[in-house]
């Protein structure tokens, strides 16, 4: 694995981002949520991913919050900046603000609602990567794009110098291990899903793009560093302890529960967009105490 590569492994948050409750960008949560995760020990932040509610920012917005976090890491660990779109030039765009604002790498979600084939898919990712400098790791999620990345598509595409990984979220473990036994030495393959961190780690994988790391920063970082380590049955102990929480962020639409669990440990309001709404009454205990049994609130 090169070195350059190497920085955007271990975990990286998908970082939220906090409103007020008139609904406009908290600049201010946002700082102190980036210097909780930098002391947390996270490895990367992630600005304007789908947990970041990235489909409800405005163009403008979405850029305001690349910067404020650029500018609050201090270049303390890698920024990686959500850049996609189902629109390539507007993802090209996307790709050529973060890249001047000094984003250290682009995660670019697969086209969705369009439905492109294959070539499609390899002519959006091929252009993109063409409009910058900057490292780009694809993210395949098929469950909200209607959209696949074929293992053969990743394959094909790592062999472009500055497509350097992919986060991985289809949970088609067949697909995972086709691209994690053919794939180059330096192409990243990231965990999508909380949950398969640890399986997929087993299998090759280098770290996680994560949700619960907004919630448990530090406990994540251990587990994943354990499995650097070698540590097996620290990583299984602590993805046990982890895991009713990585499960339950999902009792809902992501990313409300996890807005509601970072509301209840006081780090945001807890306010959505629509068509978001808060997580429901019915599933707002159960959450405050798993993050009690994990001493975060």
């Amino acid at each position: 694995m090169s070195n350059k590569n190497r920085r955007f492994c271990g975990t990286t948050v998908a970082l939220i981002t906090p409103f007020t409750p008139d609904f406009s960008v908290d600049e201010k949560r946002l700082r102190r949520l980036v210097d909780w995760q930098v002391e947390q020990g996270t490895d990367v932040i992630l600005a304007c991913g789908t947990t970041g509610e990235s489909a409800t920012l405005s163009h403008e917005e979405h850029r305001f919050v690349i910067q404020v976090i650029i500018d609050q890491v201090k270049g303390r660990v890698p920024v990686l900046a959500g850049a996609g779109s189902n629109s390539t030039a507007e993802a090209i765009s996307l790709t050529e603000f973060a890249s001047q604002a000094g984003a250290d790498g682009i995660l670019s979600v697969a086209p969705y609602y369009n439905k492109p084939i294959q070539k499609g898919l390899y002519e959006h990712f091929k252009a993109i990567a063409g409009s910058t400098p900057l490292p780009v790791i694809l993210y395949n999620v098929p469950g909200r794009t209607a959209c696949n990345i074929a293992p053969e598509t990743t394959l094909k595409l790592a062999e472009i110098p500055n497509i350097i990984g992919i986060k991985e979220a289809s949970g088609n473990f067949s697909q995972i291990m086709n691209i994690l036994q053919y794939r180059p030495d330096d192409f990243l393959l990231l965990s999508g899903d909380d949950s398969l961190t640890l399986p997929l780690m087993a299998l090759g994988a280098e770290g996680i793009i994560s949700v619960v790391a907004n919630e448990t920063p530090a406990l994540l970082h251990e587990m994943v560093h354990a499995v650097f380590a070698g540590q097996w049955n620290k990583a299984q102990s602590l993805h046990y302890k982890l895991l009713p929480l990585m499960e339950f962020n999902f009792c809902e639409s992501s990313p409300f529960p996890v807005k509601a669990a970072c509301a209840m440990m006081g780090l945001i309001e807890d306010v959505v967009r629509l068509p978001l709404v808060p997580m429901s009454d019915i599933h707002r205990d159960k959450m405050f105490n798993l993050l009690r049994e994990l001493n975060q609130v």
